[in-house]
């Protein structure tokens, strides 16, 4: 069973040190050649073209950066492709990229499966972390023992295409709101004085990870009335965090836009409500 792997980033090549570890034979190309010679001593055969790099490959995988790296890519690998060659695209891409992907490689004979990952390059290469699917599910069943030496589990959305790709830009989504969240957190902990060593041992005790589910059950359900925490409230305490952290000159990312919004749902009458209304134009 030959491999092929496009696009030797942090993720990419991981993923093939890994599967060279495991004792396959991975045909290699990247656009800046010595991204992919790199892994000529691990034992990876470097090609110079796409297209030379998926030659007579049962299986082309493809990691690069977006929608139009992928489109690029693949239409300069096709030359090469083995009919019925199946390919796997673990690319972060737009749910609609995938689905025009999917339909446009079939109509030319070829499996196009989309796998984005939740997985970081130590994840790549020990084989843990998640890697997602939807779609045909003849498709995936086909593919799935491959992919599950690749990861720590393949989590198998359903047969709607496109849903992969949606999934994992929602995660990744949550990761930017989180992380920048916590920014402002530190930037609030500095302001007062209190180290992220001390933010830390809160976090540890007073554990907000087990409110997640019941806040998002709490956002989603439309329901805003019996406040546990009125948005007058977290208004004024939102205030004392901005203030405190401008009167030391310090930096924040997201309270501000948090702050605007609040008051825009006050100035429509739900000051009184409980907080989470502030999400309520993002609920369908």
């Amino acid at each position: 069973m030959a491999k092929a792997f496009l696009g030797m980033g942090l993720l990419g090549a991981n993923f093939v040190k890994a599967m060279l570890e495991k004792g396959e034979k991975v045909q290699v190309w990247n656009r800046n050649p010595a991204r992919a010679q790199a892994l000529e001593a691990s034992g990876a055969t470097v090609l110079a073209t796409a297209a030379e790099a998926v030659t007579g490959a049962d299986y082309v995988h493809i990691t690069v950066k977006d929608d139009a790296a992928v489109d690029e890519v693949l239409a300069a690998a096709a030359p090469g492709l083995k009919p019925g060659a199946v390919i796997i695209d673990h690319t972060t891409t737009t749910a609609e990229g995938a689905r025009q992907r999917t339909k446009e490689w079939k109509g030319k004979g070829f499996v196009y499966l989309h796998a984005p990952v939740f997985m970081g390059p130590a994840n790549a290469r020990e084989g843990s972390g998640f890697m997602l699917v939807s779609g045909n599910q003849q498709v995936i069943g086909q593919v799935q023992p491959l992919l599950e030496k690749m990861t720590g589990k393949l989590v198998n959305l359903g047969p709607e295409e496109g849903k992969a790709a949606g999934m994992k830009l929602i995660g990744n989504s949550f990761l930017v709101a989180f992380v920048a969240g916590l920014s402002d957190t530190l930037s609030l902990g500095k302001a007062l004085g209190i180290s992220a060593e001390d933010i830390g041992s809160l976090l540890g005790i007073w554990n907000p990870a087990q409110m997640l589910s019941g806040r998002l059950q709490r956002l989603s359900s439309g329901d805003y009335n019996n406040a546990s925490w009125e948005l007058n409230m977290a208004r004024k305490d939102t205030q004392i965090f901005i203030d405190t952290v401008n009167a030391q000159n310090g930096s924040l990312t997201v309270l501000p836009a948090i702050a605007a919004q609040m008051d825009k749902m006050i100035g429509q009458g739900f000051g009184a409500s409980d907080w989470t209304v502030i999400a309520k134009d993002s609920i369908k």
